[in-house]
């Protein structure tokens, strides 16, 4: 789960028919749709593997989480909230350096769009690391996509940033994300591939300074997901988010 008045814009990859998956009519494509994304293929159009390789697959629709929206407002967070500590992690490759501070501070304080020439480990964000007891009240209330992987339990990560902010390129095992508030914007590379960046610089810095100068043949695959949206991640990517 993604929350969070985080910033972007880029085309958002459709699918043939018109394109984002809708729920809950279509909930047995949208079943395809998300292992399509983590199968290999020829990389041919109509092939099972398809859309793993060349275009992000959109969900939409899936769930109902206007009440997890309405309480996930900038003042009704601050009024919960405010006083509770939040454990904040550096925005670089790596985030190893943590810094507690409470929550209230945090929105007023550091929670502005990225500046493009901080570092990645002078840049602090709420992401991850949730203490799921004294946030129960608003974890509750979310609804996740109704899809998993056999022999696995979920786990969730919840953030909050400004725009512009987001972590340079790592690497992660199968999930989703999906945005409460705002909209996010995705470069995702395939396992294979390592992009040139720099581990401690942000990903605005990236593509203010390197992805201009790109190549088609060395651009990420793009989208941009907003408010109700989820973008299913496959099995092993490369990928940032500013």
């Amino acid at each position: 789960m993604a929350g969070g008045w985080a910033q972007g814009s880029r085309r958002a990859a459709r699918l043939p028919e018109g394109g984002r998956l809708m729920a809950p009519a279509s909930r047995l494509l949208a079943l395809w749709a998300l292992a399509a994304v983590a199968l290999p293929g020829s990389g041919a159009e109509g092939d099972g593997g398809w859309y793993a390789f060349v275009r992000p697959v959109i969900l939409q629709g899936l769930t109902d989480n206007s009440r997890f929206r309405a309480l996930c407002s900038r003042d009704r967070l601050l009024a919960s909230f405010g006083d509770r500590v939040v454990r904040l992690s550096t925005a670089n490759t790596y985030s190893y350096h943590k810094v507690d501070l409470p929550f209230q501070e945090y929105v007023e304080q550091l929670l502005h769009p990225q500046d493009p020439t901080s570092l990645g480990n002078d840049t602090l964000y709420f992401f991850g690391d949730n203490n799921f007891t004294e946030w129960a009240s608003l974890f509750r209330h979310y609804s996740p996509p109704p899809f998993g992987l056999l022999g696995t339990a979920p786990a969730y990560s919840f953030g909050i940033a400004g725009a512009g902010s987001g972590v340079p390129f790592h690497w992660h095992g199968p999930g989703y994300s999906e945005v409460i508030y705002g909209r996010k914007r995705w470069f995702l590379y395939p396992p294979e591939k390592t992009p040139e960046f720099h581990p401690n610089k942000t990903t605005l810095a990236w593509l203010r300074d390197t992805y201009p100068a790109l190549p088609p043949s060395a651009r990420p695959l793009e989208c941009t997901i907003r408010a109700g949206a989820v973008l299913p991640r496959p099995l092993v990517a490369c990928y940032a988010q500013p």
